[in-house]
């Protein structure tokens, strides 16, 4: 069992309005070292596969059929071994 944890982040050359956002209201509260703000998601997918690389696998395929869009944004995916027991954890 592996968790992949999946990293979904605008591609360079989009504009990312709600980070711009954020990075106003930042400076207004005072947090004038803010640059930047780039807004993303980020998705926890629990894998039954048989090594890191198969997880990996699945990951990459589920990002580009599903989880990201291939012409908006980029995606970074980190594989850890987990256990069965902990899928359960944080789920309804």
């Amino acid at each position: 069992m592996y968790k992949a944890t999946i990293s979904i982040t605008l591609r360079p050359s989009i504009l990312d309005p709600e980070g711009k956002t954020i990075q106003h209201a930042l400076t207004n509260l005072g947090y004038d070292a803010v640059d930047q703000v780039r807004m993303g998601k980020q998705a926890e997918v629990w894998i039954d596969a048989a090594s890191e690389a198969e997880a990996r696998e699945v990951a990459t395929e589920a990002c580009e059929k599903l989880l990201a869009n291939p012409v908006t944004e980029n995606f970074e995916i980190q594989i850890e071994s987990a256990s069965r027991e902990a899928v359960g954890e944080g789920t309804a």
